[in-house]
Parts: C-alpha cells; sequence; structure tokens
C-alpha cells in the first residue's frame, strides 16, 4: 500500500485501537476511530474509507448488526469489512454465507497476521470490484450488471444518467486535484440525495470522469432529479474563486488570445423509464440516455429530461 490509505475502526476497546493503530506509520495509513456504531454510521456515508475495521462488541449494537446496516446501502457492498471476535466461539456461532464481511480476527492475534489480513481484505475488494479508486462508487461493469439484472427480472425501474457541464473548463483553470473535489462532491450529493428515495432497485454509480448514474422506482425519478439538482446548485459555486463565482463564469484565453467565457458547471440528466418489462438490454437504456443527454444540454441550466416512451 504505496498511497496513504484511510481506515475505519469502531470498537470501545482502547486495546485494540492500539494494536491496530501501530501495524502501520500515519503516512502509510490514517485511522479514524469510533466508539460507537451509530457514530461511525454518519461519517461513512459522509466520507467512505479504504477499509472498516468492526468490534464484534459494541455500546449500542452488535457488530454483525452495524455491518448489515451498512451493506445493505447498495452502494457500500463495495467496502471491504474486517470483523473482530473475542473468541473462536462466536466466529462458528455466525453465519458467513449471510453475513457480508471479507475477512476476521479472532483476539488475541499477532500484529504480524493481524496486519496481514487487513491488505488481503483491502486488495482483495480492489481486484473483485470495479469501484471507482477516486468516489468508491460502484464502476461500469457492476452499473451494467445491475442494469441487466433488473432486466432479466423485469422490475419497473429509472434509469438516470448524469454527466457535469463545463467540469473541462474547470479543470483546466483550477487543476485535476481541484477537480477531483467536485466530482468527490458530485457523489455524495448524489448519495445522500438518493438515499431518501429507498427502494429495492435503488442504486448509485459512477460510470468514470464526470459521468454517474443513479436507479430509482420509476415513481421517484423526478423528485430524485429535482433533489440532486438543489443539492448540487447549492454547493458547487463555492468551488469556485470568488471573481468568478461573483460573475457568474470562467473568462479565459484560448491559444490564439480570444477570450472565451464558460458557465459555473451545472447537472444534465438523463432518465430512462422502464416499466413492464419494455427493456432487454442495458445497451438500450444507455443508446436512449444518450440522445436524451444531448436535450438536456441545450439547457446552460442544470436539468432533466426524461424519456416517457417506455413508461406508463
Amino acid at each position: 500500500m504505496k498511497d496513504a490509505k484511510h481506515f475505519f475502526l469502531v470498537t470501545a476497546d482502547p486495546k485494540l485501537e492500539g494494536g491496530l493503530r501501530a501495524l502501520w506509520p500515519e503516512d502509510e495509513v490514517k485511522w479514524t476511530c469510533f466508539g460507537r456504531g451509530t457514530s461511525a454510521l454518519e461519517f461513512l456515508f459522509a466520507e467512505p474509507p479504504d477499509l472498516l475495521v468492526v468490534d464484534e462488541q459494541l455500546p449500542d449494537l452488535a457488530g454483525a448488526d452495524l455491518i448489515r446496516l451498512i451493506k445493505g446501502e447498495n452502494v457500500y457492498r463495495q467496502l471491504p469489512v474486517v470483523l473482530c471476535l473475542n473468541d473462536e466461539a462466536v466466529a462458528e456461532a455466525l453465519d458467513f454465507s449471510t453475513l457480508e464481511v471479507d475477512d476476521f480476527l479472532v483476539k488475541p492475534f499477532s500484529p504480524s497476521i493481524a496486519k496481514g489480513r487487513l491488505i488481503l481484505a483491502y486488495h482483495r475488494s480492489t481486484r473483485e470490484l470495479d469501484a471507482s479508486p477516486l468516489t468508491k462508487l460502484p464502476g461500469n461493469t457492476s452499473i451494467i450488471h445491475k442494469i441487466q439484472d433488473l432486466i432479466d427480472r423485469r422490475e419497473d425501474f429509472a434509469l438516470a444518467y448524469i454527466d457535469l457541464d463545463h467540469f473541462k473548463s474547470f479543470n483546466d483553470k483550477y487543476g485535476f486535484s481541484r477537480g477531483d473535489e467536485v466530482l468527490l462532491m458530485t457523489a455524495r450529493v448524489i448519495v445522500n440525495s438518493i438515499r431518501g428515495f429507498m427502494g429495492g432497485s435503488t442504486f448509485v454509480g459512477h460510470v468514470g470522469g464526470d459521468d454517474f448514474v443513479f436507479i430509482v422506482p420509476p415513481d421517484k425519478a423526478e423528485n430524485a432529479c429535482r433533489q440532486v439538482i438543489d443539492n448540487f446548485d447549492s454547493i458547487v459555486p463555492h468551488f469556485y474563486d470568488q471573481e468568478d463565482r461573483a460573475r457568474g463564469a470562467i473568462h479565459s484565453l484560448d491559444r490564439r488570445g480570444k477570450e472565451q467565457v464558460f458557465p459555473l458547471m451545472a447537472i444534465s440528466i438523463a432518465v430512462v423509464m422502464n416499466r413492464d418489462g419494455k427493456l432487454k438490454h442495458y445497451g438500450e437504456a444507455s443508446q436512449i440516455a444518450m440522445n436524451l443527454k444531448k436535450e438536456a444540454k441545450k439547457n446552460p441550466r442544470s436539468c432533466y429530461v426524461v424519456d416517457k416512451r417506455l413508461g406508463a
């Protein structure tokens, strides 16, 4: 693990916390520790870690129940989780066929074993899943599988493709680092907005770059779009310097010295409705969305366009 990683630990056991913190220097692994499971949930959804370690015994709820709560959020099913158990009897009593953990440790454990198991859990998840390294959201392969699975099961759903407008001009002026901050903000806005519209088919993914998707029940789609747009539009101006924010645009010179004006970033959403098994393949949804996005981008402001040909 060459780059510094961010691990979360949920435990009320200071001995466990001290032992895990001692495994790596702080410039290799940064630990954020929580004494209660409910305290960890709020931060987890706002800033997903690279790996989560959960003590089975917590003051407010069982570690296994905390993991079920987290994994119940489809967005975080790819997050690698290691469960710490007090003894082997607890391990024997747990049903690992239904508990979505990537590994477990039984106390007391040696530092070398703990370090090796945590490294394996982290790298196993990055190998097996195509999560975006920046946003931690499911990537293109997971997105395709999710859409096709819903189609095959003939479930009704609304699939929204999201694209940032004028993101390249922001990147060109402010640099990739600030661009990444915008992408992280966008991911969190989408996740936190969609969490209010939870349903069996709810899903959020990061296609790549400034392209995202979310899936909600058809009757929730337009409200979800409005929520995402309102939240994005209220936050994104703060990523610009005061001068650009005041005039509502970026002014720059092209290679010929001609001034160019780019509006502040906006968000375009293309929504494909699938009812009564009308879609047969995920490629159909993708093609419809591409055409819808062209319509959405004609509006300089944040907006959404819904295709109702496959709707009711």
